[in-house]
């Protein structure tokens, strides 16, 4: 049989002891709640107690502080990450946008610059873009977005706003072929503004500068003379920028002296040309007429894949000089 278990006896029990330790136990809490009030002792307990008793709080909260710090750093970390990778993307687009809109002022400029040049010109003249350029073994021309649709025909100048850089030499349905004033196979007439000497400006092979081979030993020619067109063949109009005079030297023959030269027109930066319809009446007598054909200014064109005869001086020709872009006068 299991024994019967003693129960405890209550603090208050309901006797008169009881009664009485109540009654004791709550005089006594007023009676420290009224020292404590006036005197201040369980406040000075309290402090004194709880400087031994922080360091415990502060030990126990020590994972839980540490977790938090942890967490609050990688987030902090994952943040700026993010906003450094956000601030480099827009400074990148804001760099490409810069690059874009000074690139398109840059284009606006030579719109400019040719729209000044065609309101200033008393010819008619179009407007072509450049999207292709050729650039071969001694060979340098370049493709417009213009053709045989738009009225190109072979033959035709072209110039951008600062002069001339070449005529189209080859006409498709709707784009053209330009050689480059520049070509060792092109040849222009040129005047010298200061002087008024007439001459010949050829290509190059390296497609950089003119050629002004056959110009008499005892002409006035100075570096940073002016060269202009001469209006001789007609081809091109008069007075059109051709370059600038950079050196003089004798020839390798010794009968000339040789002059080089820069082209005005911007052949490698110019992205939009302008090409002239309205071509100026040839200078000099009309040619005589020919027994065997009719005359050789009513002569048929050449193909547009052959070489345009040269023009014809008075001076010396040059010995083994490559075929004229010009025609024959």
């Amino acid at each position: 049989m299991p024994l019967a278990r003693e129960e405890s006896s209550p603090l208050f029990a309901g006797t008169a002891a009881g009664t009485l330790r109540l009654i004791f136990y709550l005089a006594m809490a007023m009676v420290l709640m009224v020292l404590d009030h006036r005197n201040g002792w369980l406040w000075l307990l309290r402090y004194k107690t709880a400087i031994v008793i922080e360091p415990v709080y502060r030990l126990a909260s020590l994972p839980a502080d540490g977790l938090h710090n942890l967490s609050v750093a990688f987030a902090d970390r994952r943040l700026l990450t993010e906003q450094n990778q956000r601030l480099r993307e827009d400074l990148l687009l804001a760099n490409a946008k810069l690059n874009r809109m000074a690139a398109v002022a840059e284009q606006n400029q030579r719109l400019k610059e040719l729209l000044d040049t065609q309101h200033s010109l008393e010819l008619h003249v179009q407007m072509a873009r450049v999207i292709g350029v050729d650039l071969g073994a001694y060979r340098y021309q370049m493709m417009i977005n213009l053709g045989a649709r738009d009225g190109v025909k072979a033959g035709q100048p072209v110039i951008d706003a600062h002069g001339v850089m070449g005529q189209v030499v080859d006409v498709l349905p709707n784009s053209a072929t330009v050689m480059l004033v520049t070509d060792p196979d092109h040849a222009l007439p040129v005047v010298i503004e200061r002087t008024g000497l007439r001459t010949v400006a050829y290509g190059s092979r390296n497609g950089e500068q003119l050629t002004l081979p056959t110009i008499p030993m005892a002409a006035d020619v100075r570096v940073g003379d002016k060269l202009l067109t001469s209006g001789l063949g007609g081809r091109f109009p008069q007075g059109f920028p051709v370059g600038e005079i950079r050196n003089v030297g004798p020839a390798p023959t010794g009968m000339f002296l040789e002059a080089h030269a820069v082209p005005s027109a911007d052949l490698d930066r110019s992205d939009e040309v302008l090409l002239l319809h309205d071509l100026a009446e040839p200078a000099g007598p009309p040619p005589p007429s020919s027994p065997a054909g009719p005359p050789a200014d009513q002569a048929p064109a050449p193909a547009a894949s052959t070489a345009i005869p040269r023009v014809t001086l008075p001076t010396t020709p040059k010995p083994g000089a490559p075929q004229s872009g010009v025609p024959q006068t």
